[in-house]
């Protein structure tokens, strides 16, 4: 979709990546790392400073205490860490429970691990785990589940009460927790971020995965971290060594420099994105669309069939960004069993004209489609 925004020069609604270019302050730190050095290759886990800085920011945000030098891993983005992690945990013949929708490196990403997925299907509005679904999904060959909270594409949280359903099948079936939490600064409405560490019996078994890119607006800085207990980051490490090594030093400084932030630079990120939210979602209902939440990410779904307009949401993409010049995303290229519900995905991190210029074409849309 975003080749096809290029060719059209339409509107990028569709893929998540901000506007704005990340705080002045990070960036000049880089700068001035990049000068000053060290430019040779930094310990293959990360630097100590950012070890540490990764290891008070969690204790300090979410209450989750890490010892850094045995539980933190310095990756070349979360991707690289999701990769590492089912490097490290799985076996031919091994499977993987997943949930759909589904960001889209997981299920390629654990094929060639040599395992096969079992899906369990998250629904809106609510997007609640079943439980019988869900118990159904573990079996005897189950290693490992990969959960995303806050949700891309549906913008929902994972809450306290389906963690701990989840982890009550991790602990029954002994399985691995690989809990990629990269939108965890992007909680909005009073709603609070839970991790898996946190929930009932999986600090042992669980690897948290975050992202610096995601945290401070610079998503092409490709700098993330795994948190784990000991034994588990032992295993981590060893596929992070074979796959990147290690991430630029630079970037890690100045990432080490902007996670001791104060709460209230977070804050304001998510005051930004709320009002970006808020003005897409209020413009878009005034055009007629059905707009579901958002509690977290960038993101908002727009319900194509409560909308009026009664078509697949792939083919909707394609003649929005062909015909009307605004590139969205099918929630379908995030299922691999897409549902009978037509929805679509918008990035609200956006300027204001942007935002009013996409709505104005997405309205040119529902005219054309309804």
């Amino acid at each position: 979709m975003s080749g096809l925004a290029r060719e059209t020069d339409a509107v990028n609604l569709g893929q998540g990546f901000p506007e704005w270019d990340g705080p002045q302050d990070i960036r000049e730190r880089a700068a001035k790392a990049v000068i000053e050095g060290p430019n040779q290759y930094p310990p293959m886990r990360g630097i100590p400073a950012l070890r540490e800085a990764v290891a008070e920011h969690y204790g300090r945000h979410q209450g989750v205490e890490l010892d850094w030098k045995t539980e933190v891993t310095v990756t070349s983005g979360a991707t690289e860490a999701l990769a590492a992690a089912l490097l490290a945990v799985l076996q031919p013949g091994d499977e993987v429970v997943l949930f759909e929708p589904m960001y889209d490196s997981y299920l390629p990403m654990l094929r060639r691990a040599g395992a096969t997925a079992r899906f369990v299907c998250l629904r809106p509005p609510s997007w609640r785990v079943d439980p019988a679904e869900l118990a159904t999904a573990f079996t005897d060959r189950t290693r490992a589940v990969v959960l995303n909270t806050p949700l891309n594409p549906s913008a929902s949280l994972i809450g306290a009460e389906d963690l701990a359903l989840i982890a009550a099948q991790c602990v029954k079936h002994n399985c691995i927790a690989i809990s990629d939490e990269v939108w965890e600064h992007c909680v909005f409405d009073g709603a609070t971020h839970v991790s898996m560490l946190q929930a009932p019996g999986m600090r042992e078994r669980t690897i948290k995965i975050g992202s610096a890119g995601k945290m401070f607006s610079m998503t092409g800085w490709k700098v993330g971290f795994a948190c784990a207990a000991p034994k588990l980051t032992e295993v981590f490490a060893r596929a992070h060594q074979f796959l990147t090594f290690t991430t630029p030093p630079h970037l890690q400084c100045a990432v080490a420099y902007g996670l001791a932030k104060p709460r209230e630079h977070f804050d304001e990120m998510c005051a930004q994105l709320t009002r970006a939210r808020d003005r897409l979602g209020l413009a878009l209902k005034q055009e007629g669309f059905h707009v579901l939440p958002a509690t977290g990410t960038y993101f908002s779904g727009v319900d194509l069939r409560a909308s009026g307009i009664d078509m697949d949401d792939a083919a909707f993409a394609v003649r929005a960004v062909k015909e009307c010049g605004v590139a969205t995303i099918p929630f379908s290229a995030f299922y691999v069993r897409p549902p009978a519900a037509s929805l679509v995905r918008l990035c609200f991190a956006k300027s204001d004209a942007t935002l009013d210029q996409g709505v104005e074409r997405l309205a040119k849309a529902r005219r054309l489609m309804a």
